[in-house]
């Protein structure tokens, strides 16, 4: 088997492995709706109950104006959603009610295994896997661990990313850089948009995910690896935009290509 041969049966196997994962019953495609929450108790159309914010909870009590029987709520409960992780969540029956907290905002978002987008689901739209978008660059970190605000796809909204370095690497005779976000302990993974954002791939961003730098500071930035944020599915998730610092000025054709846009064509 050549270079290029197991170079292919992995990316195969990633995109398999993508595509597993974003099947999941109640993963990002089975996302159906996005509800944001104040302090005025409010009925959702998909679960039952009440949900209202309380402080820095929120709190989900039965509906009395149903029945008993049909509300699904036996008592009162309270969740901490924390800030930008995901969500708390309550089963019923098949469906999930998850809260989550976005900006010190709180939200409920329904996950369904029968959303249109998950049924319909036949794979993501990409780029023919090109060994030449797998780029040698070099890691370096910053002095000192800093915080990069961006914002998101829904208005008003920010994520504060820990950023530990950049990335620098060589593009048809040209330098570019990407700051990287991580732990500072091991792989990280940048925001970015290119050329093609908003025309062949999904405009906010793409996510790249990077092993480990070698002792000398070397990465592999493979493209062809490039993902699409949950929001390139589901108008019901609220995934950060990519800093400035990460727009790159060429075409990256490679990675994976916007599925709505695919879904059009």
């Amino acid at each position: 088997m050549t270079a290029t041969d197991t170079f292919q049966a992995e990316w195969q196997d990633w995109r398999t492995a993508r595509e597993v994962a974003l099947a999941d019953p109640h993963g990002w495609l089975s996302l159906t709706a996005l509800h944001w929450l104040d302090e005025e108790p409010a009925g959702l159309d998909e679960v039952p109950g009440l949900w209202h914010v309380e402080g820095d909870t929120v709190v989900h009590s039965s509906d009395t104006r149903r029945v008993p029987e049909q509300s699904g709520v036996s008592a009162a409960r309270v969740l901490t959603p924390v800030e930008g992780a995901p969500g708390e969540r309550i089963e019923f029956g098949d469906r999930i009610a998850e809260v989550i907290r976005r900006t010190g905002r709180f939200a409920v978002r329904i996950h369904d295994p029968k959303a249109p987008a998950l049924t319909a689901f036949a794979g993501i739209p990409v780029y023919e896997a090109d060994p030449a978008w797998a780029v040698t660059g070099r890691f370096d970190a910053f002095p000192d661990r800093r915080t990069v605000t961006t914002g998101a796809v829904v208005d008003g909204l920010e994520h504060h990313h820990d950023a530990v370095g950049t990335v620098t690497f060589e593009r048809d005779g040209s330098e570019h850089s990407l700051i990287v976000f991580g732990d500072g302990s091991g792989p990280s993974r940048a925001l970015f948009t290119d050329a093609t954002s908003g025309v062949t791939t999904y405009p906010a961003a793409r996510i790249l995910h990077l092993a480990a730098p070698a002792p000398d500071g070397t990465v592999i930035l493979d493209f062809t690896r490039a993902e699409n944020l949950p929001c390139a599915f589901t108008d019901a998730a609220t995934c950060p935009i990519a800093p400035a610092e990460n727009r790159l000025p060429f075409a990256v054709e490679a990675g994976e290509r916007d599925p709505r846009q695919e879904a059009t064509a």
